[in-house]
């Protein structure tokens, strides 16, 4: 059957979680069924990181900072509800009868913060932009799928995918693939059609930004102003909101949520998501390479003691591959791959790594990583393996550290849909092959399951991809990780959204602030 992306597919059944109006009013979302918004007021956010490469190009964004900035600012095709359902924004309408030829309707009306109206050119341009090498877009792998995008009727949009792509109104709901201007390529400042226009950006400081008056959602957003900062640090984090210097963080550790619930003035939202911190043994050096390593360092994980004590029950035991078990291709009947130290001895001596001195590089920047490191440090000198664990600062740890030795932490945000986390961290030639595994039947299975009108035989593809990097894969990932975001009880109208934490880096266009 032929999908209906129009409005009418897009909002169908959603009057339990919440729609759009049909003028383009709020999307309500858990948390907002409040008193009603008020206007005004200015607040501070702080998150997990800030550096020098801080960006207001969408196509560049790597963190949540970069992220919530990005969602600030500018406005998507479709935007995800709390059930990570793509709801048509900027799009008014998206359609196809094949998953190949996409007929973008856009919305009427809208305005940059320039005041230039939105275009289709615009559309094509943000499109078509991370298919330039020059450009480094992080998702330059997802956008090589479309052939093409070009003008259709007034105010229309054809997309041509190279094979056929049920997911592409969810991909388009992505900060990477926020739309911007035709032509610009200079991103000091930041125009775009977002609730918020940025009036301060210096990288590694601070950003700031104020009301959008135009934004094309009538009434929204309600806070006049918003300064977001960096503090990499989670107790300084947790300080800052404690004395009042910010009134949101997020990424809050476990062992912080007795103290911040004990003032009665901080409230705690939990995000069930994918979110997880991998261990990551690189597949394309020596000795790391080595299947039998790989598979017996997996096996030193303790999920369970990494569930208790290090999330303090705020995280779900995972299996060795991405896919949570909320994910409708959640590979149900797995075997779960246990602590097992007596099978890693023996495959380490299997390996002649038994014995050896082996970096492990390990940052903040990975949340839980420095303690997942010291856990697996125990367990591999309990059976002969000698783990020298490096703690490096957060700052420069993306750039410097991750995937640049044998042995590091990754921390990867959650992916609206399964495609998503396989093409951008598994697929061969993916930019962030965090192991640098690569498997030809793997790549098969993800580009024949992209187009796969059979529901069942799409299921069991995923599934078997799931088996393949369980079994064969360069990561090892223990737990699922709760996203934890604090607050200022004075800040109302904040949810969850599991794509990430702070409203999956929405929540400046849902608050408001009652004082």
């Amino acid at each position: 059957m032929p999908p209906d992306l129009s409005r009418r597919g897009l909002l169908g059944g959603l009057a339990e979680v919440g729609a759009l109006s049909a003028a383009g009013g709020i999307l309500a979302l858990p948390g907002s069924a409040q008193a009603a918004p008020r206007r005004g007021g200015r607040i501070r956010v702080a998150s997990v990181s800030s550096s020098n490469a801080d960006t207001l190009d969408p196509a560049k964004g790597a963190l949540s900072t970069d992220y919530v900035r990005h969602y600030m600012v500018y406005s998507g095709l479709t935007q995800f509800d709390a059930a990570l359902r793509p709801q048509p924004a900027l799009a008014e309408t998206i359609e196809s009868r094949d998953r190949i030829l996409w007929r973008i309707k856009l919305r009427k009306g809208v305005r940059f913060h320039d005041g230039s109206p939105l275009t289709a050119d615009d559309v094509i341009y943000s499109l078509l932009r991370h298919k330039d090498p020059g450009l480094g877009s992080k998702v330059k792998s997802i956008a090589a799928q479309i052939l093409s995008a070009e003008r259709g009727g007034p105010g229309e949009v054809l997309v041509r995918l190279a094979q056929a792509n049920a997911d592409l109104p969810t991909i388009l709901a992505t900060s990477h693939f926020l739309i911007v201007k035709n032509g610009v390529r200079d991103f000091r400042t930041g125009n775009g059609a977002g609730p918020f226009r940025c009036t301060v950006f210096k990288p590694g400081v601070r950003t700031v930004a104020v009301r959008n008056a135009d934004y094309w959602k009538p009434g929204a957003p309600y806070l006049d102003a918003v300064e977001l900062i960096g503090i990499p640090d989670e107790v300084s984090r947790v300080n800052a909101l404690l004395s009042g210097d910010v009134q949101l963080i997020n990424a809050v550790n476990p062992r912080s949520t007795r103290r911040i619930g004990a003032t009665g003035r901080h409230g705690l939202q939990e995000t069930r998501s994918g979110l997880y911190t991998d261990l990551i043994v690189r597949q394309d050096r020596a000795p790391t390479g080595s299947p039998a390593f790989t598979e017996a360092m997996k096996h030193l994980l303790d999920r369970e003691l990494i569930r208790k004590a290090l999330f303090r029950g705020y995280a779900t035991v995972a299996n060795d591959h991405p896919i949570p078990p909320g994910n409708p291709y959640y590979l149900q009947g797995l075997p779960q791959r246990v602590y097992d130290p007596e099978r890693a001895k023996f495959l380490l001596r299997r390996a002649g790594l038994l014995g050896v001195r082996m970096p492990l590089y390990a940052s903040p920047a990975a949340e839980g990583s420095v303690d997942m490191a010291s856990i697996l440090q125990e367990a591999a000198a309990n059976i002969g393996l000698n783990l020298a664990v490096n703690r490096v600062p957060s700052d420069g740890y993306w750039s410097n550290h991750w995937m640049k030795h044998p042995l590091t932490f990754g921390n990867t945000n959650p992916r609206p849909t399964a495609d998503l986390l396989f093409s951008l961290f598994f697929k061969s030639d993916a930019d962030w092959n965090e192991s640098g595994w690569r498997n030809a039947r793997f790549d098969q299975l993800l580009m024949a399951a992209r187009g796969e009108a059979d529901e069942a035989r799409r299921k069991q593809m995923y599934g078997d991809m799931q088996v393949l990097v369980h079994d064969q894969g360069g990561v090892g990932i223990p737990v699922f990780i709760s996203g934890l975001d604090a607050f200022d009880r004075r800040l109302k109208g904040f949810g969850s959204i599991p794509i990430g934490g702070l409203m999956g880096y929405s929540f400046a266009e849902y608050v408001w602030w009652d004082a």
